[in-house]
């Protein structure tokens, strides 16, 4: 016999464990799967959560799953969700244990998606020896730590001129590297230029730097241009093969559709974090995202208004 649980959460990071945490609380029966595969893995530390300003993300994971596994109501463990379908009142959870931990196979009511998302960096040689270190992806979350720097940033999407603005406001020296992809138009490159950012479009060779750290970027005729620190325009994506039995409905940009509490086009599923619109956003953000939808999954189970 499957075990039965009122709510399953596929995700541990600090949405799903938020809303883990609230939803034990809220004393149902909570069972966390969390394929341990963290997007911000490379991160030394990660800034802007309250009490939390500077810790190591993954010592935040962890203290999260230490708080969640401390009721006696809910469980956390590493598995990584197989596929999720539809059981008589309700749905079928079926999970590979990861890291020595058993497989799973449980059903619930309820669903909780906070996998959040993967993301792929521009193909540049030296890319990852200085990302999460020298090299974020996250603005609001390191741009404080780079202020003043000569600063680089690194796109080949359609969005770098709103990136760059946004980045411009902690340094005054910029500049854009496009790798030679046709990208930015000529008006949003004279829009970056009078607001003082600088665009390059030549190719790049490598990312220059060693121990100690990211020093420039060396384009493919051989010029090397100073750089000390910068930011990274990834492309995400959003990986639900687990949930296709169920037809969970998806945007644009392939990021599950949730009202405004997180509840998604099949009832008994919710989602909360970088899984939905408008996709990465702040730690933070993503806890409060999680304990919006315990709030309304909690009362959606009791009959009443969220």
């Amino acid at each position: 016999m499957s075990e039965v649980y009122d709510v399953v959460v596929v995700g541990g990071g600090p949405a799903g464990l938020s809303a883990a945490l609230n939803l034990a609380r809220a004393r149902r029966r909570v069972l966390v799967l969390d394929g341990n595969r963290p997007r911000h893995a490379a991160t030394l530390l990660s800034h802007g959560f309250l009490t939390r300003d500077g810790i190591p993300p993954l010592d935040l994971r962890r203290i999260g799953r230490e708080e969640v596994a401390g009721y006696e109501n809910a469980e956390v463990q590493f598995a990584l969700v197989q596929s999720v379908t539809r059981a008589e009142d309700g749905f079928r959870v079926v999970a590979q244990g990861v890291r020595g931990e058993p497989d799973r196979d449980v059903v619930t009511t309820s669903i909780v998606i906070a996998t959040g998302i993967t993301e792929t960096l521009p193909a540049l040689q030296n890319m990852r020896a200085f990302y999460g270190t020298d090299l974020h992806s996250c603005v609001e979350c390191d741009g404080f730590e780079k202020a003043d720097a000569p600063l680089a940033f690194f796109g080949e999407s359609d969005d770098l001129a709103e990136w760059a603005l946004l980045i411009a406001q902690w340094s005054d020296d910029l500049i854009v590297f496009t790798n030679g992809a046709d990208v930015l138009p000529a008006d949003e490159e004279a829009r970056l230029g009078a607001a003082g950012i600088s665009v390059e479009r030549r190719e790049i060779a490598e990312l220059a730097g060693g121990r100690e750290g990211f020093t420039g970027v060396v384009l493919a005729d051989g010029t090397t241009v100073p750089r000390t620190a910068g930011f990274v325009r990834p492309a995400w994506a959003a990986k639900l093969d687990f949930l296709a039995d169920l037809g969970v409905e998806t945007d644009g940009e392939g990021l599950v559709v949730v009202d405004g509490w997180g509840r998604t086009s099949v009832a008994g599923v919710y989602a909360a974090g970088d899984i939905t619109p408008p996709g990465p956003q702040q730690l933070i953000v993503a806890a409060g995202a999680g304990a919006r939808v315990a709030r309304a999954l909690n009362r959606d189970r009791a009959g009443v208004q969220a």
